[in-house]
């Protein structure tokens, strides 16, 4: 697989109104086809590869629609277990067969990835497909597709792309998994695979069966625990032959479809290969950077027509936090008051609610946010409030994850000591508590410095002892990674204060941050700087603050004023489908898997040291600094291949 993301020799040509660049819009520099078809078109008469280019493309390639066509070669990836790894199909037309504007329609298919032990990762459990699209021109959405069959729609000239996604069970054993996904071009009437089975096709459907009866023939006597994984062994192998293309006409009731046989598809459709290598190594469940990301409850109650402290309101909150588990993210909710103050919480039942413990002794949650006063309106005063919820939680074993964000960026003296006499009241509640305060700058009516910076550098020795974890905008740094140290000698660690950072509206571009149309390493790297800068957490203000909107199905609009894609990381599915799961972006699943890098970075130091980590990230290239990181995907890989290599049993 060509895994170098967009070419950089090639001057592109910046999206309008979109920071960044690199969207890989404008060239045209792929394969041609000399000897375009004439005339009426049968797909089924034709090899699918005369009929569309298919080509690979790394995750963190921006491929648009006007991306040009790659030789497809076979896909290799690399995950430890408990880890999500993603590769992305291109497919564009070289001819029009399709009508009302279509210029074709293709079938994708997919199967199981196995080992050559038996072991396999499910279709639909492990392996998700999703079509990449474009929000503002640019391609952003994830939106689920049929498995294990879907159709696509191509259009004239244009290049669509579909996401690849394998979650490695942390159970799995290890070893390489191999499958693959195919690419038929057909007819736009046609709904499902023939049924006709090639002697191939057959064979495998007899070794399918005739492995599932070899596993039960023979249980009597057999411990329980064995016979167990068994059937769950054999379920699996069921479901997935039930599954498979050769039975699809029972999907649903489409009744009888007239299509092409299956030796015809077997010679005539485009077979991606993909490979992944499973390697010991686990994730950790609990993300060792906790990273807390704000989700709004005020557009969630707007949009889905929801009244506060309702259940429907309950069950949508609810929802939200536990699909934005799966993103090694800590997921708060939160709304804003006057100025800038901040109701974050991160359970909306009451702490003594069972609920509270659910969420909060969650082993994915890396943190959590304890309201200041109450979510939903009650009787009793806010000391009162305050004081039960302390009491309850500081029994707790998963107090330590609790901090309490109280403030957003104070600007002046005034917001400054709001901040200081609200943390007063809650440590004299709770000496252990931490607060978080998030700030740019020093109060500017009350200069803590003669500059600016020094200022801001002052800031935790002005906040002190009411404040524990100073949360700081990385766009203070600009490229002087050497200020870190300046920053963390104020800190007093020993007493437990931390340092944390964040991204919103700033940095801009070239530094790593979340806009729409930045580079796809660019995404990525934002937790390439925070391992190395030595941050120990990570605060986003806002994952879905687009525009206010009272249908669910509303066009998504970001808010004026800011850079597009910034405080909106998900889309409601219903947006795009009739689905009520929210729809990830392309940013995070990068920020995903920039959490994922920084567990490897994380192992690798624990070997070797973080100095040694720092020089794995600067050898290969993938992060010096900043404003230098790579912009080609062959970097990732080679230090996620080093680390493989350095740190596997």
């Amino acid at each position: 697989m060509d895994n170098s993301g967009n070419h950089q020799d090639a001057v592109v040509p910046p999206v309008e109104g979109v920071a960044g660049g690199g969207t890989a819009y404008g060239w045209n520099d792929g394969i041609h086809d000399l000897s375009p078809l004439k005339g009426s078109i049968d797909p089924t008469q034709i090899p699918t590869r005369h009929l569309v280019h298919v080509w690979c493309m790394p995750s963190t390639a921006n491929v648009g629609p006007q991306d040009m066509p790659r030789h497809l070669e076979p896909v290799s990836l690399l995950a430890a277990r408990n880890e999500r790894e993603s590769v992305q199909i291109a497919i564009r037309p070289k001819v029009f067969w399709g009508h009302s504007g279509v210029a074709g329609t293709v079938q994708v298919q997919c199967s199981d990835l196995c080992s050559t032990s038996g072991d396999r990762l499910i279709l639909g459990q492990s392996l998700q497909l999703r079509r990449v699209v474009p929000i503002l021109g640019v391609p952003d959405a994830l939106v689920p597709l049929d498995l294990p069959v879907s159709q696509i729609s191509l259009f004239p000239g244009e290049t669509a792309a579909l996401w690849v996604s394998i979650d490695v069970p942390s159970a799995q054993p290890p070893g390489l998994y191999e499958g693959e996904i195919v690419v038929t071009a057909i007819k736009a009437d046609v709904e499902s695979p023939g049924q006709s089975l090639n002697k191939a096709e057959k064979h495998q459907l007899y070794k399918e069966l005739k492995g599932c009866l070899d596993l039960v023939e023979h249980i009597d006597g057999k411990p329980l625990d064995e016979v167990v994984e068994r059937v769950k062994s054999v379920t699996t192998s069921l479901r997935r032959v039930l599954l498979s293309p050769s039975f699809s006409e029972f999907f649903a009731d489409n009744g009888s479809v007239d299509m092409m046989d299956e030796d015809a598809i077997s010679s005539l459709s485009v077979r991606v290969k993909l490979s992944l290598t499973v390697w010991e190594f686990i994730l950790p469940i609990t993300p060792s950077l906790p990273a807390v990301f704000g989700i709004s409850d005020t557009v969630i109650e707007d949009r889905f027509g929801v009244q506060h402290g309702t259940a429907e309101w309950y069950e949508a909150l609810d929802r939200h936090f536990y699909w934005l588990l799966q993103y090694r993210i800590s997921p708060y909710f939160c709304r804003w008051g006057d100025g800038m103050r901040v109701l974050a919480y991160t359970c909306p039942w009451p702490v003594d609610h069972p609920k509270s413990d659910e969420y909060f002794s969650d082993p994915r949650l890396g943190a959590y946010a304890v309201p200041y006063s109450p979510v939903v309106p009650c009787n009793d005063a806010v000391k009162d409030y305050l004081q039960k919820q302390i009491e309850i939680l500081r029994t707790k074993t998963h107090w330590k994850k609790a901090y309490f964000y109280l403030w957003d960026e104070p600007l002046n003296l005034e917001q400054y000591d709001t901040v200081r006499n609200m943390a007063s009241g809650i440590h004299a509640l709770a000496p252990d508590a931490r607060v978080l305060t998030t700030y740019y700058c020093g109060p500017n009516d009350a200069p803590l410095a003669p500059t600016p910076f020094e200022a801001f550098v002052k800031v935790p020795n002005f906040l002190r002892p009411h404040n524990q974890i100073y949360c700081t905008s990385e766009w203070v740094l600009g490229n002087r990674e050497d200020l870190v140290k300046d920053i963390i000698s104020e800190l007093q660690p020993e007493n437990g204060e931390e340092w944390w950072t964040y991204v919103c509206m700033g940095p801009s571009d070239p530094h790593p941050n979340w806009h729409l149309g930045m580079r796809g390493t660019q995404h990525r790297a934002v937790m390439w700087r925070v391992w190395k800068e030595g941050g120990t957490g990570f605060l986003y203000w806002g994952a879905n603050c687009y525009e206010k909107a009272t249908t669910p199905s509303a066009e998504i609009r970001f808010r004026h004023g800011l850079p597009p894609g910034d405080g909106v990381l998900y889309y409601p599915g219903e947006v795009f489908s009739s689905s009520h799961q929210p729809v990830a972006s392309l940013r995070l699943e990068r920020l995903l898997s920039g959490m994922q890098d920084f567990e490897y970075l994380k192992l690798y130091a624990s070997r070797y040291g973080k100095d040694e980590g720092i020089a794995l990230l600067e050898r290969t290239g993938t992060y010096i600094g900043p404003e230098r990181y790579t912009l080609e995907h062959m970097p990732i890989d080679a230090m996620r291949g080093e680390i493989f290599n350095a740190c596997r049993s």
